[in-house]
């Protein structure tokens, strides 16, 4: 193997798939790097900058270069949204961290709330008209301090209005989140829809999710009806794309 920036990057990869370097310890200074491989400082700068566009370590200021987690969550499909969950007081994010065996608190999600006005997309979704207001909540979630996704959701004022979720208090909208809120509404979800693409982020996402160059982000377009098929909510979400695998389990229609 050459000791060009491939070659060290290579040897520095297969040491994190080793586990010589775990999750979120910080990879030896470049300096050091480049001495213990006789190589320039500029290779170890590349070497590292093409691990970075993989998703195996970001640069962390005043840490240095951190090697990422490498086990993704589960993102649950059709179950995290059971009723029985939210009912019992269990919101979507938590019900996706404890089916992957992982801690998580009220303040792993932040939400910021304002009356705004429905875009084309919104408006489709949940029968408006373009311009109409909607309660936007727009939350960041994060793991261990880290975001690992946005989910913004648009509801019908006359829907929300005087609830919990038109709050813009840290963590989620009481126990159940929306949807607990929406079913004491007499607004019970019954149908979602989904939808998810990949693209890569925009600058705004890169900066608020941290992502490292290179890595795509995960969205998912949902819609939220009652039994009676009224649209309820409709919500996007922006996912790092290295923190979520996506797990569907359904019967397979006659």
């Amino acid at each position: 193997m050459g000791t060009g920036y491939r070659g060290l990057a290579a040897l520095l990869r297969e040491a994190i798939q080793r586990g010589d370097y775990t999750e979120g310890s910080t990879l030896p200074k470049q300096g050091e790097i480049a001495a213990e491989h006789g190589v320039n400082i500029n290779t170890v700068r590349q070497a590292v900058r093409l691990l970075e566009s993989e998703g195996l370590v970001t640069p962390v200021r005043r840490r240095g270069t951190v090697v990422r987690p490498r086990v993704a969550m589960r993102r649950l499909g059709a179950d995290r949204y059971a009723k029985s969950k939210w009912k019992s007081g269990l919101v979507a994010f938590a019900a996706d961290r404890e089916a992957t065996g992982r801690a998580w608190a009220p303040d792993d999600q932040i939400n910021d709330v304002r009356l705004t006005k429905a875009d084309a997309e919104t408006s489709d979704a949940l029968g408006l008209t373009p311009g109409a207001p909607v309660y936007e909540r727009a939350r960041l979630v994060k793991e261990a301090h880290v975001p690992t996704h946005t989910l913004t959701s648009y509801y019908r004022p006359e829907d929300v209005e005087g609830t919990p979720l038109v709050d813009s208090k840290t963590g989620p909208a009481g126990r159940g989140g929306g949807f607990a809120i929406l079913t004491g509404r007499g607004l019970e979800p019954d149908t979602i829809t989904e939808t998810v693409h990949a693209r890569m982020p925009t600058p705004d996402e890169t900066q608020v999710l941290r992502l490292p160059a290179g890595e795509p982000v995960m969205v998912l377009h949902r819609t939220t009806f009652t039994a009676g098929g009224r649209p309820i909510e409709f919500a996007r979400g922006v996912h790092a794309a290295s923190r979520f695998t996506w797990s569907y389990t359904f019967k397979i229609p006659d």
